[in-house]
């Protein structure tokens, strides 16, 4: 009959104490990195509705430059023909100001834009408004709350 070290006995594998014992320390530690995780999904949302907005400002000041130095009512802007109010893009054309704006719905009708798979439309969204009258300043807010 063969006897088998204890060194040999060690090698065969886990007890099931040791197994109970490892998940229950991995359902404690997912019980803490899951909330982590979700609350990491809402700030990278809120961080590029705040992204947009930045760049929303800027593609309308650049236009406003723009057509300050042209005077006309549309401007050419990457390859696209970018129609003017009061000084600064429509609301139909505002997008096309943007070199990128993936991630994101656009209504023309309202000049809101949506952040794709937020969990309300209501919020986590940009909103962009001409002026409406000469020499005024577009109204751009955003709303950051994605939860």
């Amino acid at each position: 009959m063969t006897h088998l070290s204890a060194a040999a006995k060690s090698a065969r594998g886990f007890t099931l104490i040791e197994l109970v014992v490892v998940i229950t320390i991995l359902g404690i530690l997912s019980a803490f990195a899951v909330p982590r995780f979700i609350a990491l999904q809402v700030e990278a949302r809120s961080a590029a509705i705040v992204s947009l907005q930045g760049a929303l400002r800027s593609s309308a000041a650049l236009t406003h430059s723009m057509w300050i130095i042209k005077g006309t009512s549309s401007i050419a802007m990457e390859g696209a023909n970018i129609a003017m109010v009061n000084g600064y893009p429509t609301l139909a054309d505002i997008d096309n100001t943007l070199l990128d704006s993936s991630g994101f719905s656009y209504d023309p009708l309202t000049g809101i834009f949506t952040k794709v798979g937020a969990p309300s439309t209501l919020n986590c969204n940009v909103t962009y408004l001409p002026p409406a009258a000469p020499g005024g300043e577009p109204f751009i807010t955003y709303d950051p709350d994605c939860t």
